[in-house]
């Protein structure tokens, strides 16, 4: 069977990692690249061997090879190039958030509904195994009733100071708890609260803290701060606590995985979600994505480890949230 050729359009930080996480994986093909920075667009042609190259995706689009795209633009840059690679027939898989606005989300959920093509949005910790064991263990119905869900997703200062410009904590990381609270409990969220803290005067705060009232009555807290000292020895703090009425789990994905002292001081690297392996490929969740995108796509079937509308989900808690901390009042979800 062919490999299924795939195009990354927005080509930052994370969209070269996306490069080099296919550029990996048997069966997919990066076939373009996309993003307007003509001097990025070489260098990353040159480092992944990559002829086709575009500054509008919209051109792209129009190539008849080009089976898929993934989409690694701002999150309000989503929208306009998901319709697109939609509407010409295009798998599409988009980076998280979904897009900017509830609106939005369901323009692009409106039209994977009645796509030829494949959605499928990067919730890259739907394929951390911490988090899959654990849905697999509240499935069985060992904790009872769920009564209480607790969360921190912290990321070192010298990661953010321009991020801050673009997108904050809440958005960009308490929707990934989020998410998977939703997707753990199978719940729905009718509450929330939250606030944050500035510390460095950029357009977003550089601490969230959300609570969340569930339909079941269980509450929840999650702690997102983008601002940790520089010295901190890996990469991000995340961790999660669940606890039920007749028992509870703990997630913890931080230090130490693997700890290494050297002249420079202490640090843990990422062994999760796109850890380097053999010969300079990623592995971890993100490779698993992306072998479960073309999976999908060579099976025929929709997209169902996460579907759009439970992305939707996520962003329309998340902004409830966002809401809150700018008006310092609840907010309610019907």
């Amino acid at each position: 069977m062919p490999g299924v050729r795939i195009a990354v359009i927005g080509l930052g930080w994370f969209g070269e990692i996306h490069c080099q996480a296919i550029a990996g994986i048997p069966g997919l093909e990066l076939a373009a690249l996309c993003t307007r920075t003509p001097e990025r667009l070489a260098e990353l042609g040159q480092k992944f061997g990559v002829e086709k190259t575009f500054t509008d995706y919209h051109e792209l689009l129009k190539d008849p090879d080009i089976d898929a795209v993934s989409i690694c633009t701002m999150w309000d840059q989503h929208t306009d190039p998901a319709l697109a690679a939609l509407a010409a027939g295009k798998h599409v898989f988009l980076e998280k958030p979904m897009a900017h606005t509830v609106a939005d989300c369901r323009r692009i959920c409106d039209a994977a509904a009645a796509a030829a093509g494949n959605l499928m949005v990067g919730h890259i910790c739907r394929f951390n195994p911490r988090y899959v064991a654990a849905k697999r263990e509240i499935e069985t119905g060992s904790l009872g009733k769920i009564l209480s869900l607790s969360a921190r997703r912290n990321i070192p200062a010298a990661w953010t100071p321009e991020i801050l410009n673009k997108i904050g904590p809440i958005m960009g990381d308490t929707i990934h708890d989020t998410d998977l609270m939703l997707w753990l409990t199978g719940d729905k969220i009718v509450s929330a609260f939250a606030q944050t803290v500035d510390l460095r005067g950029r357009k977003y705060p550089d601490v969230g803290q959300t609570m969340y009232r569930f339909a079941s009555g269980a509450s929840a807290i999650i702690e997102t701060v983008w601002c940790m000292p520089e010295k901190t020895p890996f990469a991000i703090d995340e961790r999660m606590s669940i606890i039920g009425s007749d028992g509870f789990l703990h997630i913890q994905d931080t230090f130490p995985n693997i700890g290494i002292c050297d002249a420079d001081g202490f640090r843990s690297p990422d062994t999760t979600y796109w850890p380097e392996s053999h010969g300079g490929a990623l592995g971890g969740a993100l490779r698993d994505e992306f072998l479960y995108f073309i999976r999908c796509i060579n099976e025929g079937r929709r997209p169902d480890i996460i579907t759009p509308e439970e992305s939707l989900a996520a962003v329309r808690t998340t902004l409830a949230a966002e809401e809150s901390a700018a008006t310092g009042k609840m907010v309610m979800l019907d």
